[in-house]
């Protein structure tokens, strides 16, 4: 019997391939890790074609154990950028990861003569691996290369080459597009000739939920029919189908999503208060805009008390010391191991650890570093609020944090609203289901998978946080290092 929707759900550091139920429940989860690798300071690399058999693997194993599938959705990390030949399918070089920063002074250049990147984008990865290993573009005008994001790959990868495309979620962070005033993105034909990237390597920018083509390479053939970024998959997977409800993903890093409305923003930039505008998702060539807010550090600072400080011995033990202590005694931490994003956007900032005395011990650094973390949420709350000019008056988290109690009650007394934890770790999985499924028919419309939302508990705010301290601590860790402080992408 044909049930459910086949996800492939590729992270930074890990893939994963599940089922998601009509009931909005996730069964027979496979996953593998894929470590990107590190060949030199600021590079970011992946094997893109291991990255593909994985997926092959893991999809055929699940459905080996599952049976035939109505649709398979595919959400991913965004901007990270493969470049392919058409003809034999083999990746040109490595994959280059959304975090690599090696085209960062191609980026100050392009940002000088007035066109806005970041190296977190795709567009100046893409133009390093064309000047590599087309510098001519004699081939790209051929025809005879593909470029892709993730999404792009895998399915082209899994279609037999029959499949190229992107959807508007994922084309809207390459730096390669402009905004359209309904499908919400469009190739900006002027933009990639002035970085010299043709338009023949460019895949077709599509909807998030409509069927696409087959995929051949996985067994019954089932169809493409949904296509998400990550963030943008896990905002759906919480039933943030509405604008005042948002989600916050608390893994690595943290980020915060809004949807605001089918209004387009005036410019694809960085607004005023820090946050970025996205599409949330493209339906029925209609798109849905979101507000975005970005937190670099979050997990990675907890990893930092377990790896380097060796005060907890796991992650889970966070929870356990930091409730040692009824309080951190005044103790303040600022989460900006990697910067500070939203809202000042500070690459120079570093990670500050503020009010110690003699009596300050392991529990309330440990707490400090928890409530700090949950203080940065705060920020993106508020400075999404003040970019999109809607009011939050919920906030749904999932990621690894999000099983700590302590902390989640930490993020309901920082930002003072209710917090709903996700059913589910990864909300990801589930939104790229919706997806699929919203094309092929077992969810409606979008407010039915709104409806399915069954928080695993619901989180009050108590006792609120000195938030003017917290500015005063937040501004004492910025522009620690200046010349990366003077960064502004």
């Amino acid at each position: 019997m044909t049930s459910g929707h086949l996800v492939i759900d590729v992270g930074t550091s890990s893939l994963r391939v599940c089922v998601v139920t009509a009931e909005a429940t996730l069964l027979h989860e496979h996953r593998e890790t894929l470590l990107p690798t590190t060949p030199f300071p600021g590079a970011v690399e992946f094997d893109a074609n291991r990255l593909a058999d994985t997926a092959v693997r893991l999809c055929n194993a699940v459905l080996a154990v599952h049976g035939p599938v109505v649709s398979v959705g595919i959400t991913c990390q965004r901007a990270s950028t493969v470049l392919w030949n058409a003809t034999s399918g083999e990746p040109l070089g490595p994959g280059i990861g959304w975090q690599d920063v090696r085209t960062a002074g191609m980026c100050l250049m392009w940002n000088a003569q007035g066109i806005s990147l970041a190296p977190n984008q795709s567009a100046t990865k893409l133009a390093f691996l064309l000047d590599t290993f087309d510098p001519q573009r004699t081939r790209a005008r051929a025809g005879e290369l593909r470029f892709g994001t993730i999404d792009t790959w895998i399915a082209w990868k899994l279609s037999g080459g029959a499949v190229h495309v992107t959807d508007a979620t994922n084309a809207a962070v390459t730096g390669l597009g402009e905004i359209h005033p309904t499908a919400g993105v469009q190739w900006d034909a002027a933009r990639c000739e002035a970085l010299g990237i043709p338009l023949e390597v460019l895949p077709q920018i599509i909807d998030s939920s409509g069927v696409v083509g087959t995929l051949d390479l996985l067994n019954g053939t089932p169809v493409l029919a949904g296509i998400a970024g990550d963030q943008q998959a896990s905002l759906l997977g919480q039933g943030c189908v509405q604008p005042g409800i948002a989600k916050m993903t608390f893994g690595t890093g943290a980020m915060l999503d809004m949807s605001v409305g089918a209004t387009p923003p005036a410019a694809a930039r960085r607004y005023p208060a820090g946050s970025i505008p996205i599409v949330s998702w493209r339906v029925d060539g209609v798109a849905m805009w979101g507000v975005e807010a970005i937190m670099l550090s979050a997990g990675t600072c907890v990893e930092w008390l377990r790896d380097d400080m060796g005060l907890i011995d796991n992650a889970a033990d966070s929870e356990t010391v930091a409730a040692r202590c009824a309080d951190t005694g005044g103790v303040m931490f600022v989460p900006a191991l990697l910067g500070i994003g939203t809202p000042t956007w500070d690459y120079g900032a570093r990670g500050t650890l503020l009010g110690m005395t003699r009596g300050t011990g392991r529990p309330e650094i440990v707490r400090a570093v928890l409530e700090g973390i949950a203080q940065r949420g705060a920020d993106l709350v508020e400075a999404a609020q003040a970019d999109s000019a809607i009011a939050i008056h919920t906030l749904r988290i999932d990621g690894g944090m999000s099983r700590n109690g302590l902390f989640v009650q930490a993020v309901a007394n920082a930002t003072g609203l209710p917090v709903e934890v996700s059913p589910v770790v990864e909300a990801t999985a589930l939104g790229a289901g919706f997806l699929a499924g919203l094309a092929t028919g077992t969810w409606p419309d979008l407010a039915s998978i709104g409806a399915t939302w069954r928080p695993q508990q619901t989180v009050l705010p108590q006792a609120p946080p000195d938030r003017q301290r917290w500015k005063l601590a937040l501004g004492r860790a910025g522009e620690w290092l200046p010349d990366l402080s003077a960064l502004d992408f």
